[in-house]
């Protein structure tokens, strides 16, 4: 679980929401459902957490025993019907609704154990332009002291498909049973495809007046992601802060004139063999971050670092407020980031040399 604590007092009394798998992370064999709700509440007081909490269970919940339908509406927890190959979509799309009508200071937390392979990037992007108080856990932690809950909410079953909407478990139980549910759940079908918002940014994206004199690093990998033959680089997208630039590779394989070219521009080279240059790249970023406060801007330019450190890069967004960039090869099918952000040496002032980089974007 990351836990960004109440770090400002704004947080402290301010709205939680919780979207919860109880496929992927289901309630104990034995559990009282009754106690979820208590559990939750207590985990999020002891980081000094104390504003209204909203939780949803997302599930196929004709196959969810009564007592325990009873026992999480008993304790004001929503209820949602849907297949479990769209549960992660409804999610996301709930999220981002939620997201829409309860500006910061707020605070989310995902319960789900798809975290790193369908809802990080996209959560931890969408952190960068709006900036929650976002948890994760990849199973529910829950504990036996019953506790007391300061719920307020009024217990629903709802299921998007039908608009149906409930406050008892014998109703809802007969609609998610009845043929016309099951016409509905073909005709309305939630597709398991997430709709990713950030799939709809600008890759030209222009610098916030606090990023825009901010320091920049850009660690580019020249082995998955080479210098097109004669490109010339001539962007500018409003980034004026000093710029350091590091390619990564293994530089016996790099022709003398690009060596010579690059570091005639100020670009540093950082020889490391094929087989450790993702983990030195990241290791350089979070040794650079730590050192750089924000505001700051990372560019990462690279394919496999990506793949490889795709849930630890995430977590580093969400603890950090740093902008980030991120700069894929043509080649790429790293399909859980979207697109090109930037090309990698817009930032420059002076004009770039014809041998420099570029990143395209995917599509």
């Amino acid at each position: 679980m990351y836990t960004p604590g109440a770090e400002k007092p704004e947080y402290a009394t301010a709205k939680i929401a919780v979207w919860w798998d109880m496929k992927d992370c289901p309630i104990p064999e034995g559990y009282d459902a009754r106690l979820v709700r208590p559990s939750i509440e207590a985990a999020f007081n002891e980081l000094g957490y104390s504003g209204p909490i909203s939780i949803t269970g997302y599930s196929d919940q004709r196959e969810t025993p009564c007592q325990i339908l009873r026992g999480l509406s008993s304790t004001g927890v929503a209820v949602a019907q849907i297949i479990p190959e769209s549960r992660c979509s409804l999610m996301y799309s709930n999220m981002l609704e939620w997201r829409d009508l309860n500006p910061p200071p707020a605070t989310m937390m995902l319960v789900s154990d798809q975290w790193q392979h369908v809802f990080a990037w996209d959560l931890a992007r969408l952190q960068q332009h709006t900036k929650y108080n976002l948890f994760w856990l990849i199973q529910l932690s829950l504990s036996q002291d019953k506790g007391s809950s300061s719920c307020e909410v009024s217990p629903m079953f709802y299921c998007k498909s039908c608009s149906y909407q409930g406050q008892r478990v014998e109703g809802f139980r007969r609609h998610v049973s009845s043929g016309k549910h099951a016409v509905k759940e073909v005709t309305n079908r939630i597709h398991p495809e997430l709709d990713y918002l950030t799939r709809t940014w600008a890759k030209n994206y222009t610098a916030k007046p606090e990023y825009a004199t901010a320091p920049i690093v850009v660690w580019w990998d020249m082995k998955d992601c080479p210098i097109p033959e004669g490109y010339d680089a001539r962007q500018k997208l409003g980034y004026s802060g000093p710029v350091s630039i590091t390619g990564c590779g293994d530089h016996n394989k790099t022709p003398d004139h690009i060596l010579r070219e690059l570091s005639s521009t100020g670009v540093d080279l950082a020889h490391s063999i094929d087989e450790v240059i993702y983990s030195r790249m990241f290791i350089n970023m979070k040794q650079w971050k730590a050192r750089n406060p924000p505001p700051a801007t990372i560019m990462l330019i690279s394919d496999g670092v990506v793949m490889m450190f795709e849930n630890l890069i995430a977590d580093l967004l969400q603890e950090t407020k740093c902008f980030f960039l991120l700069s894929l090869s043509s080649s790429s099918t790293n399909d859980s980031v979207s697109e090109l952000y930037n090309y990698a040496l817009c930032f420059r002032d002076k004009k770039p040399r014809s041998s420099q980089v570029q990143s395209k974007s995917k599509g």
